[in-house]
């Protein structure tokens, strides 16, 4: 389904990187959970692991986030649709653990916005899912 785009070229790329990456690198649940509709669906693709619903999807930050002790996401290259309220963005994560130990991984989102928030995340990740 195509929803009616609400948002121009740079609130699309704002939602995603200023508003949904800045709230998880600050740890910030109730910041992360705003930028998702009640029904979103999160898909980690490469390895067939889906969060339906913001309950499922705020569990799934509740864990990460107590995972490590710090999340950095950097280096955004972004492609727009905001014909289509679609985004895309590839980056660089960066997650220290508690023990020092830095897993870094190059990933991809691809994010479908209804009214401004994320009705559907699509996650490929280069190493292990940190996002289970």
């Amino acid at each position: 389904m195509q929803y009616q785009p609400t948002l121009d070229r740079d609130g699309l790329i704002q939602l995603a990187t200023q508003k949904y990456f800045a709230s998880v690198d600050a740890k910030n649940l109730d910041g992360t959970l705003a930028c998702f509709h009640d029904e979103a669906l999160f898909t980690v693709q490469t390895s067939f692991t889906r969060h339906a619903g913001k309950a499922d999807i705020k569990r799934m930050f509740e864990d990460f986030f107590r995972s490590y002790k710090e999340i950095v996401h950097k280096d955004f290259v972004c492609t727009v649709d905001s014909a289509n309220g679609r985004i895309s963005a590839s980056f660089e994560a960066l997650l220290t653990g508690h023990d020092g130990e830095v897993t870094q991984l190059f990933n991809t989102n691809f994010w479908r916005v209804r009214d401004g928030k994320f009705q559907e995340v699509y996650v490929y990740m280069s190493g292990k899912n940190v996002l289970v």
